[in-house]
């Protein structure tokens, strides 16, 4: 069966962290659905930074029942160093998105710095034949609701603790890129 990843970032602490929410094609549609029920009216998306501490408990815990598993991917960084930290974990998950027979990887847009995604990606994807059916893009965290739980399970596994804890049951791997 073929899936479909959904990207976000998180950074603190010297660590670079990508998620990837892996979702099968049968649950995007409601799992899309049941997200979006969970906006605050009036409001585009929900980006857990700016979320506070009792709804962001609330929101990770309906995220955990839901039909997907999260893969992440960490590796150290220095402030400078961010992109090249970006690039290794990236270069990884695509490696493994074949394995897993991924349809379609989504990355929460960075707007000027997509292009950096993109050379990965050739560079990580060029070398096997065309057949691989992965097709990828770049979008706005607004235009695309399962990129919020990557958001959150990426803040959450960041922050350690009861917010690790809490995020524990969408985590299926996590990986060193480095």
């Amino acid at each position: 069966m073929t899936v479909h990843a959904f990207v976000d970032e998180s950074a603190r602490g010297g660590s670079y962290l990508l998620c990837a929410t892996i979702v099968e094609p049968a649950h995007l549609t409601t799992t899309r659905r049941a997200l979006s029920s969970l906006l605050l009216r009036g409001a585009r998306e929900l980006h857990f930074k700016k979320e506070k501490e009792p709804r962001r408990r609330m929101l990770i815990d309906r995220m955990a029942g839901m039909p997907v598993t999260a893969r992440l991917y960490r590796s150290t960084c220095a402030p400078k160093t961010e992109e090249t930290a970006r690039q290794r974990c990236l270069t990884l998950l695509a490696e493994q998105l074949l394995g897993l027979q991924a349809h379609r990887l989504v990355l929460d847009s960075r707007d000027h710095r997509d292009g950096h995604d993109r050379q990965t990606l050739q560079r990580a994807l060029g070398f096997r034949p065309s057949k691989t059916e992965l097709t990828y893009e770049h979008v706005d965290s607004t235009a695309e609701p399962l990129l919020w739980i990557s958001d959150a399970v990426a803040w959450c596994f960041g922050a350690g603790g009861d917010w690790r804890r809490r995020a524990s049951p969408v985590i299926a791997e996590r990986f060193e890129a480095g």
